[in-house]
């Protein structure tokens, strides 16, 4: 009996010692995104879907988030491990400015493609330029979000202050959709990629006419501020329908944001993931399309690459300076 006892504890023993490291090679990786109704979401889950397929041993989910801002903080305190941004919400984090009270541990492994402000409106408002907006219900995005961050320097530029010119509605691109469908708001600002689902379905709704208003003359007043974080760009009419011109608005480059901490082997497989599985990306949303190694660069990025990330890009031949 002592004899079969032994062998069990030392059979249940080493199957500890063998199941122990395959349980310790299960690494979990949490991937801040946004808001379900814009272009963070669904690129996060299909990145998520690859990094898990692609990596033995680790799973990747996307989580719903605020949007930028959001993203930035969970990222440097090391709740999540990648993060979307915009790079103006990046540059603040890592100088501990505007919305972020310290400076966070962040570095970048991907410049991935440009973000379009929209300011979306609906005929009937009375709204036709920027300066129309005195007086009006505005939704300038969801806390933590760096659509806010984009929304107040846009109206800050226009002459415009945000806390005594406008009623300020703080939601999300899905939900400034329905309260503007429910005329709860007469117009929104949301910074997402092209097209984006939420907008899309107010373009399809009946008996509703969207407009874009103009904004790309205050580009130069926003970069003479904030440094030469934008660009002037353009929604193409062909975007969303019933839109009877381009809309002049202003681009800003997102990222994908690491903690400095991160393994250089963890950053330069997953770096290595955003750009050789572009194209599978690319079927969640067409915005993966602008993912490009020749697009990567210091000045894109905002913020300074991780050494996995440079270490990859070194490989292929690609200088960031």
């Amino acid at each position: 009996m002592k004899l079969k006892l032994l062998s069990a504890l030392a059979a249940i023993g080493l199957g500890a010692l063998v199941a122990g490291p395959v349980a310790a090679q299960n690494t979990q990786i949490s991937i801040a995104t946004g808001g379900t109704g814009g272009v963070y979401y669904p690129l996060g889950g299909g990145l998520g879907n690859i990094i898990t397929h692609e990596l033995k041993g680790i799973t990747a989910t996307a989580e719903v988030t605020g949007g930028s801002v959001d993203n930035l903080k969970l990222v440097g305190s090391g709740r999540s491990d990648i993060g979307f941004s915009m790079v103006d919400a990046a540059w603040d984090a890592i100088n501990g400015q505007g919305k972020f009270p310290s400076k966070l541990p962040l570095k970048a492994i991907a410049v991935i493609y440009p973000n379009h402000m929209h300011v979306v409106t609906i005929e009937g408002t009375g709204i036709q330029k920027i300066e129309d907006l005195k007086g009006k219900r505005v939704s300038t995005g969801s806390p933590g979000s760096a659509t806010e961050i984009f929304a107040f320097r846009v109206l800050e530029a226009a002459g415009i202050n945000p806390d005594k010119d406008i009623t300020k509605e703080r939601l999300g691109v899905a939900e400034s959709v329905n309260a503007i469908k429910d005329q709860k708001i007469d117009a929104f600002f949301w910074v997402g990629g092209l097209p984006t689902a939420a907008v899309t379905d107010l373009a399809a709704t009946p008996n509703t006419k969207i407009k874009f208003i103009d904004i790309a003359h205050l580009t130069p007043k926003l970069n003479e501020k904030y440094g030469p974080l934008y660009a002037e760009a353009t929604i193409p009419k062909e975007t969303y329908s019933g839109m009877e011109k381009d809309a002049e608005n202003i681009t800003v480059w997102n990222i994908l944001a690491v903690n400095e901490n991160m393994s250089e082997d963890m950053a330069y497989n997953i770096t290595k993931i955003v750009f050789e599985k572009r194209d599978e990306l690319a079927k969640v949303h067409k915005e993966a399309l602008n993912i490009k190694l020749e697009l990567q660069s210091q000045k894109r990025s905002g913020i300074p690459f991780h050494p996995g990330a440079l270490k990859y890009f070194n490989e292929k031949g690609i200088s960031v300076e």
